[in-house]
């Protein structure tokens, strides 16, 4: 988790600088529906590779948004969710959407 002195002062940038990147909000898009493994994400995310998918996951496991749960089985099974935190940013994620649905309706 980011230590607080090392937030930026400005909370929009704090905002920004944990869920900023394109590939960060997709994956909580998609994990506001439920746990998902990690092939599951991958396919969700068309674009992402493997090597952003497991960055963008690991970071958001520090921060506090995701965690990762394993359950101990061969073969392995792991899945993600998001934590409460994580859970929060839902109406962020909603405005986004009815933003985007608004900015495409204005284009006609």
């Amino acid at each position: 988790m980011i230590k607080k002195e090392e937030m930026p002062l400005c909370d929009v940038a704090t905002t920004v600088q944990l869920i900023g990147s394109k590939w960060k909000t997709l994956i909580i898009r998609d994990l506001i529906s439920g746990p998902k493994r990690n092939a599951e994400l991958k396919r969700s995310l068309s674009g992402i590779s493997q090597k952003v998918l497991t960055e963008s996951l690991n970071a958001m496991i520090l921060d506090g948004l995701v965690e990762r749960i394993d359950f101990q089985k061969v073969p392995p099974h792991v899945e993600y969710q998001l934590t409460p935190l994580g859970e929060s940013l839902l109406p962020v994620i909603e405005s986004m959407r009815q933003w985007g649905q608004f900015y495409k309706q204005q284009l006609g």
